[in-house]
């Protein structure tokens, strides 16, 4: 049976669900479009695997093998350990019967429940739901109306001493060694000692014929060494320090890049007080904030709080991420991701702000070398050629490569922090070594995985959007890495292949380093052209962030279509990098400054995914009527205001509801779907003003929706719909 999947998600993407689903649902319900959800929420997935809830992460995976597959995919929290600690107390003060997260499990029950966390922490949602590759664009209304109403990317200053800074050496990209596989086998992953002892890390890694394996060690000592270099060299540069990782996303290996931050910066508290700390399971990892939270707990709390105050004031000052709270690049894992970070960063004229509010250059620390030259190539350019003018620049689409877990998103299982020195060997069913690499206590070693088929698929993607487009298509690939080694040599067989990819005859192809496609598609913006960026999984989502901030001042504007390799489709609505400020400002002000234009555009493929399946005339009415209203929506800028007393997400939902009335009631394609929305229509327009006052009114004053990660759905419906004219002219269609 055909029906859209709306998906229930967490923060500020959540709260607007409230707000705007019902209204989708109405006017769906009109053309006999059938909408359901499902909770993927990190709440649900803990509910999940206690077993409290249904599993419906495992249900929507199973649907994207289906040619009926049609989700509409909004963000989620890929949680870091503190998250997950809190909403697994925010859960407990609610009722609901889950266990603590065992930071160090001493029995077996405990080895089982921290497993189980370990499934809902990090990139869980999208390796599931992400069964094909990604074609991710700012569409032409949005491109028009960021050149006619343009942000502001600010110069850099003269002299800027702002510059990323990276390994280089001994890290993940420099010691990378990658395979295809001849046949399908059963790999096993172990560490043997000097002594020839082997301990099993992976025991069974089925990979089949084709598909790309890779691994590769990142040096704990080589790491300390540039971190404590880095450190110095902010404070003799006199800048702000800043750390850029993806604790997130990549939830192994980036969270103990982050712990060795931390301890770094606070090398002498940590080797004064580090027993103590560990012994109160007080960890680098978690964060500076966790450590200050769980001070009080220890006899000599207040000493050693002293001890990171005085650390603070001696070395090199941090990049803040709340100054007025406190909050710095250290204190969360996951308070500082680098795809959103590093642009916002760049368009801030390289300039981050210190404990007192004030901004200055910085010193951006990209521990691993892989994607850093791609910051430190649009910081270069910046500083020589002045800020991009989004009124005249060209666009960077991306058409990415992440079908079944590809790349370094799949490697979570194959990460591993080693605990003796030893070398670590990637062993076929034969017992043949393909891999390996000597490995010390401490080193981060990683393994990754890309199968054929979603290769064969991006390659064909890439050229379909190039031919559709006329644009050029760069696969961003670097020949001297193992891993973009053996990726380029597929992609030239499969641009070769005309079965696949048809005539490439006049098309513009191109294979480039990072660095080098960072350069072209910055030249190519500025004359005002357009680029097609073809990348793996990590660059998919650091360029549909980097590009789109430049260019409209956010992601969240982007059409986002995965086109799924078993026929359905996936449509994802923007990134949620600023979720947790909005949701910050909603329970502060009840003001709501979330854009949902990404929900708006994923819709309309969305229709149209639906009207074809099911041969629904009726949803493509639907699908062009909202197309249409989008395009009034933003010509007559109906997206959240910056400030109280202008409309906010629940504001732009009203106007969106609006013309897309009106555009359903004046269309000629189905008579009784206009006829139907007339007299909403009517009232809408009638009305509009004292929806809006309505809507304004609430403003100014603390909101509660009933928890941060699983709300109370009538308190947040009740916080999310205060316009009783406008919900009342909505039950009545």
């Amino acid at each position: 049976m055909a029906k859209i999947i709306y998906t229930h998600t967490d923060e500020a993407p959540l709260l607007a669900t409230y707000s705007f689903l019902p209204i989708v649902s109405a006017y769906a319900k009109k053309a006999g479009v059938e909408f359901e959800t499902r909770d993927i929420s990190v709440a649900g997935r803990i509910l999940a695997q206690f077993d409290l809830a249904d599993d419906a992460l495992a249900e929507l995976g199973e649907l994207t093998e289906s040619p009926a597959a049609n989700i509409v995919k909004l963000p989620n929290i890929s949680a870091s350990i503190p998250q997950l600690k809190a909403a697994i107390k925010e859960l407990q003060e609610k009722g609901y019967d889950v266990p603590d997260y065992p930071d160090s499990p001493a029995t077996e029950e405990e080895a089982e429940i921290r497993a189980k966390y370990f499934k809902v922490i990090g990139s869980v949602v999208n390796p599931v739901l992400r069964q094909g590759n990604s074609d991710r664009r700012a569409p032409q209304s949005v491109k028009a109306y960021a050149k006619k109403h343009p942000h502001t990317n600010k110069p850099f200053g003269e002299g800027s001493k702002t510059r990323v800074a990276t390994m280089g050496e001994h890290d993940f990209k420099s010691n990378e060694k990658s395979v295809t596989m001849a046949a399908d086998d059963t790999l096993t992953i172990v560490l043997e000692t000097a002594d020839r002892e082997q301990n099993v890390l992976l025991e069974a890694l089925p990979v089949l014929e084709g598909e790309i394996v890779d691994a590769t060690v990142l040096s704990a000592s080589h790491l300390d060494a540039f971190l404590a270099n880095a450190l110095a060299t902010a404070k003799a540069d006199d800048v702000l320090f800043s750390a850029h990782l993806k604790a997130t996303m990549m939830k192994v290996s980036d969270p103990i890049i982050f712990g060795h931050v931390v301890r770094a910066y606070f090398k002498d508290v940590f080797e004064q007080y580090g027993a103590e700390l560990a012994a109160a399971g007080l960890k680098a990892n978690d964060g500076l904030g966790a450590i200050l939270a769980g001070l009080d707990a220890l006899p000599n709390g207040a000493e050693i709080r002293e001890a990171i105050d005085a650390a603070l004031a001696a070395g090199p000052r941090l990049s803040y991420v709340n100054s007025d709270k406190g909050i710095t690049n250290l204190h969360v894992p996951s308070d500082v991701i680098i795809d959103a970070s590093m642009p916002a960063l760049i368009r801030n004229g390289g300039k981050l702000w210190d404990g007192e509010g004030l901004e200055d250059d910085t010193l951006a620390v990209i521990p691993d070398s892989s994607y850093a030259g791609v910051y430190a190539t649009v910081i270069e350019d910046v500083k020589k050629n002045g800020p991009l003018n989004p009124a005249t620049i060209g666009s960077v689409a991306n058409v990415g490569l992440m079908a079944q877990a590809a790349e370094e998103y799949g490697s979570h299982n194959k990460t591993f922090e080693i605990p003796v020195a030893g070398t670590v060997k990637v062993l076929n069913r034969a017992g043949d070594v393909l891999l390996s690499h000597e490995a010390e206590p401490g080193d981060i070693w990683r393994a990754c995985q890309t199968k054929d088929i979603p290769v064969r698929d991006w390659v064909k993607l890439a050229v379909a959007r190039a031919r559709a487009t006329g644009t050029p298509a760069v696969f961003w690939l670097d020949e001297t890495r193992g891993h973009d080694a053996q990726i380029i040599a597929k992609v030239r067989t499969y641009l070769a292949d005309a079965d696949l990819v048809g005539d490439t005859t006049g098309l513009t192809i191109e294979v480039l380093a990072p660095e080098l496609a960072t350069e072209y598609s910055l030249e190519r913006m500025r004359k005002g052209e357009d680029t097609i960026s073809v990348t793996g999984n990590v660059l998919r989502d650091y360029n549909t962030d980097l590009f789109p901030i430049l260019e409209l001042g956010t992601s969240a504007k982007m059409l986002s279509v995965v086109p799924l390799i078993a026929g359905g489709g996936l449509f994802e609505t923007g990134a949620g990098g600023s979720a947790p400020k909005h949701v910050q400002q909603l329970l502060a002000e009840n003001y709501l400054r979330w854009d949902s234009l990404g929900e708006f555009f994923a819709l309309v493929p969305a229709f149209e995914k639906y009207a074809d399946f099911a041969d629904d005339a009726a949803a493509k009415v639907l699908a062009d009527a909202l197309d249409r209203a989008t395009a009034t929506f933003l010509d007559e800028d109906r997206s959240p205001g910056r400030k109280l007393g202008t409309i906010d997400n629940r504001g732009s939902h009203f106007y969106l509801a609006l013309y897309w009335a009106q555009e359903l009631a004046k269309q000629t394609d189905d008579a009784a779907l206009a006829a139907a929305f007339a007299p909403l229509a009517e009232t809408l327009t009638a009305n509009e003003q004292t929806i809006v006052d309505e809507l304004i009114a609430v403003q100014g004053s603390p909101a509660d929706v009933g928890g941060y990660y699983l709300p109370d759905p009538a308190k947040a419906s009740a916080v999310m719909r205060p316009s009783a004219t406008f919900n009342e002219a909505l039950a009545a269609l």
